[in-house]
């Protein structure tokens, strides 16, 4: 039966109303906040009309976070979804979903082409060489293109140092056998400067989750040259090496009773990646500079997925095993016009992308044993399961123009106004014979699709501690290729289109030791590609969803003297407007699913002595329907973390991290394939990813010339 729940967490609620009373503002002027990615050019916070979140260096040296979830699940409204060894699925101003719904940005340049989305990509970057990772929260394809719609993670890559650097060290969490070395160095001689930064990760087998191996090296080299006239040259490898068990999720009964089992036993991701990045920045006119950024990219994805398994009949399922690569060349030139004319500036540029995109999947016949649901072994099985054999090649082409003008047509006032023009065309290649296929696949064609993504925005600065800001942007994104081309048939679809207005305000207390960031946001979609049932067994994709986001997101950060403290929360409300999946069947004015009440993140620290740190964290999601009919949900949870770390001597430093402190069960992960008709039984429609218990991770860490 379904229930209803008042939408927001009362833990949220008393939070807010405690920190929202006013306070006496303080006259003196603040360190401005600059950001890059609002406007693609370094811009106080002050002066930027988006919703922006920011972990910065000091955080991330502070913190040694594991993953980039660590960073990432600090600002308000972002949540990334732990799906283990780096895997993951994201949530911002979104249900948390796999959806190609977001731009993820190394320098301001995408580290993936669009068509090929992948809701993993973010292991493909190295954390370990990032200086600060900042979040565009709503749509940003006005600046970024295509699928920048819940938001933009721009991680930027740490510069080469004056002085000499280096840094080494070591972790090790035994609950989850999971040891990790870190190493980097950097210095500059003259106009030369050189920045690496590596990490390598090892996941043993014995752990407290069966099949759940994880190996990963990472590496980012960068070098800057300064050349004469006050230009510059900028040069970045990056490269990640991921080979990880794909674990996989279990049916309610074992997550109630055995959370550490594992079904698979040879499902796999394995992901080598290689980014490389050549910038020329300099000025080129009276208060202009252009840059000029040529980019290539090469990643090589194999797995057979753990998510493809079903199907079974007695002791024989079905599964895939597949290739999807990726070669890209490109050039994004861009130009910063400042003028004094309403101290105006102009940024505006093209970009231009090339990928080859070939993909190889091939069916798999599966032995189980029954008694255990496990996986056990697999064969090639194309012969008597056609239906997913595909080998294609889809040439990938985005061009695009950019602008954005900025103003100041009153003493407190700044207004934006922009947008993008983007042109995407698939050229497809199906390889496979058609005299020789039992299932030849999509024919051979060409497809385009064109969009003009447009912002307008304003910001008012209230006082030197305060200001307010209104935003109005679009956003949308194109088919995917494995949508068009996966199966026989190609269906007739377009770019889904997104609507998204929202009204923030920041302000600062206590002479800038108290700071608060909150927005208020609604974000509708229209066109949702979603998989339609035309008949039983027979599925199509259409665009036949609407959908509409809205919620607040509210931050506050403090720091002073021996105490610090964050809050952070979402509270929103996900909604299907529109979603028929077949003739029968109607979603429509039904929440949608894994969207959480809340999600909240909460932390106090305290420095007993000079070079020391202890603190507790609190992490809150919120209840969710597990399924679309909204029948059955997913309680929710709130964990707890230990953080402590003290300067042994110069340059060395322990520290101690102690995860779900409570040793709570929870999931990362909770769906429902219950369609709200017929008999509903627990555990064979419910899944969940088991959360790690608690567990202690120590470290030991060396810098020289910090």
């Amino acid at each position: 039966m379904k229930k209803t729940h008042f939408p927001y967490s009362p833990l949220a609620l008393t939070l807010l109303a405690a920190f929202s009373c006013p306070a006496q503002a303080d006259s003196t002027a603040l360190v401005e906040t600059v950001v890059v990615s609002g406007a693609r050019a370094a811009t106080k916070l002050s002066e930027t009309s988006s919703a922006i979140g920011v972990a910065d260096r000091k955080a991330l040296e502070r913190d040694k976070p594991k993953t980039m979830g660590d960073v990432l699940n600090r600002i308000a409204g972002v949540y990334w979804n732990d799906l283990g060894n780096e895997q993951h699925s994201m949530g911002i101003r979104q249900p948390i979903s796999t959806n190609a719904v977001y731009q993820y940005l190394e320098d301001g340049i995408p580290i993936r082409p669009l068509g090929v989305f992948n809701h993993n990509s973010l292991n493909e970057m190295n954390i370990a060489g990032s200086d600060a990772v900042e979040v565009v929260k709503g749509p940003a394809s006005s600046l970024y293109g295509s699928n920048a719609v819940g938001g933009a993670i721009n991680a930027l890559t740490a510069a080469p140092s004056a002085q000499p650097f280096a840094r080494a060290g070591v972790r090790r969490e035994a609950v989850s056998g999971y040891t990790r070395y870190d190493t980097a160095a950097s210095h500059t001689w003259g106009d030369f400067g050189l920045r690496f930064s590596h990490y390598s990760t090892r996941r043993d087998r014995n752990n407290w989750q069966q099949y759940s191996y994880g190996n990963k090296d990472s590496f980012t080299l960068r070098a800057d040259y300064a050349l004469p006239g006050m230009a510059v040259l900028r040069a970045t490898l990056v490269r990640t090496d991921l080979d990880s068990a794909m674990t996989g999720s279990v049916f309610e009964n074992d997550y109630r009773n055995n959370r550490g089992k594992s079904l698979n036993t040879f499902t796999y991701r394995k992901d080598l990646t290689t980014r490389a990045n050549l910038a020329w920045e300099g000025p080129t006119t009276q208060g202009g500079t252009t840059t000029v950024t040529l980019f290539g990219r090469r990643n090589d994805h194999g797995q057979i997925p753990s998510y493809t398994i079903g199907s079974c009949v007695g002791a024989t399922c079905k599964g895939t095993i597949n290739n999807n690569h990726v070669d890209s060349r490109g050039v994004d030139v861009k130009h910063l016009q400042e003028f004094a004319w309403l101290n105006s500036r102009l940024v505006a540029g093209v970009y231009l992308d090339y990928s080859d995109n070939p993909y190889v999947s091939d069916n798999l016949a599966i032995v189980r044993d029954v008694a255990s649901g496990r996986y056990l072994s697999y064969t090639l099985a194309n012969a008597t399961q056609p239906l997913g054999v595909r080998d294609y090649q889809t040439d990938i082409a985005n061009t695009a123009l950019f602008a954005q003008w900025e103003l100041t047509p009153l003493a407190n006032l700044r207004l934006v106004t922009g947008g993008r023009a983007d042109r995407i065309r698939y050229d497809y290649h199906n390889r496979l014979s058609p005299a020789g296929s039992v299932n030849y696949g999509a024919p051979d064609e060409q497809r385009s699709f064109a969009r003009f993504s447009p912002k307008l925005g304003a910001s008012y600065v209230l006082g030197v501690d305060a200001n307010l800001y209104a935003n109005l942007s679009n956003g949308f994104t194109p088919p995917e290729v494995s949508q068009l081309y996966g199966k026989t048939g190609i269906p007739n679809l377009h770019p889904a289109t997104y609507r998204n207005a929202e009204l923030g305000l920041r302000l600062a207390f206590l002479d800038g030791a108290l700071r608060l960031d909150s927005a208020l946001y609604r974000l509708t979609g229209r066109d949702t590609i979603v998989s339609y049932t035309v008949s039983p067994g027979n599925s199509e994709n259409r665009n036949a969803g609407r959908t509409r986001s809205e919620g607040l997101e509210f931050g506050l950060n403090y720091a002073s003297g021996r105490f610090d403290a964050r809050f952070s929360t979402a509270i929103a409300r996900h909604r299907y407007l529109q979603y028929r999946v077949s003739s029968a069947l109607d979603y429509s004015g039904n929440t949608m699913p894994q969207a959480p009440r809340d999600v909240t993140s909460a932390e106090v620290g305290f420095k007993p002595a000079s070079g020391s740190r202890v603190a507790l964290e609190l992490v809150h999601l919120g209840r969710y329907w597990m399924d679309n009919a909204n029948t059955v949900e997913y309680a929710g949870h709130a964990l707890l973390n230990l953080r402590a770390s003290h300067q042994l001597s110069r340059g060395w430093e322990a520290w101690a991290q102690v995860r779900n402190l409570a040793d709570r069960r929870y999931a990362d992960s909770a769906s429902s394939s219950y369609a709200g008709t017929g008999t509903y039984n627990p555990n064979t429609q419910n899944q969940y990813t088991p959360g790690a218990p608690r567990s202690v991770m120590l470290g030991l860490t060396y810098v020289y010339g910090k």
